[in-house]
């Protein structure tokens, strides 16, 4: 038998236990370093907010968490404009994971965890050289949501992944990227596929690619 949980217990919950748990509810999410700089230090944050907003222009999403520490990344992206997302590998997801730790202002989680960063000739945030999928994007839109949490709206100017993995219809094969996901708060994890469909027709079987 399933628990059902009502708003006061939601509420009634220990702030971390809370937390965990409404982040577990949004299901799996992919694991994308946050690649920022003040012109000084290069910054890295792992979030597993990003959304898709729209093809044309490219618009990806993603939600930044309140303003109520220091948050280098979100104050680089509003003096520079500029950022780039980064697929977080499987191989290596114990380093992303390590970039949430609170270092200071002048530290770069790049060094402190062991990653390097690479910079495209027309860009000015840094890449990490070491994901599989590099995207880099210009600020299109930022503002507040209801809850003080923040969503940034990134146009993208470039991108980089490896061509075998680009399938003939333009879809990307995240998985043969070894791209992880998160679920909850802190917990990784890699993908398996079911299955890719055929677009879905009223009265029409559905077929497998």
């Amino acid at each position: 038998m399933t628990d059902r949980m009502t708003r006061d217990d939601l509420d009634n919950l220990e702030q971390r236990y809370r937390a965990n748990l409404i982040n577990s509810l949004s299901g799996f999410k992919s694991a994308v370093l946050l690649g920022t700089t003040d012109g000084k230090t290069n910054n890295l944050a792992v979030i597993s907010s990003v959304v898709h907003i729209g093809a044309n222009p490219p618009l990806l999403g993603m939600i930044m968490r309140p303003h109520t520490v220091q948050r280098d990344s979100l104050d680089n992206i509003k003096q520079q404009g500029f950022y780039t997302l980064n697929h977080v590998n499987t191989q290596w997801a114990d380093k992303a994971h390590q970039t949430s730790a609170r270092y200071e202002q002048d530290e770069s989680e790049f060094d402190a965890v062991g990653l390097t960063p690479f910079f495209s000739d027309t860009f000015s945030a840094p890449y990490v050289k070491e994901s599989e999928v590099n995207i880099g994007l210009k600020v299109a839109q930022h503002f507040s949501l209801l809850n003080n949490t923040e969503m940034v709206i990134g146009e993208i100017q470039e991108v980089f992944f490896a061509k075998d993995a680009l399938d003939k219809d333009g879809y990307l094969d995240i998985e043969a990227l070894n791209t992880a996901s998160i679920s909850g708060l802190d917990s990784y994890h890699s993908s398996k596929r079911l299955a890719r469909y055929a677009y879905a027709k009223p009265n029409v079987p559905l077929e497998t690619k």
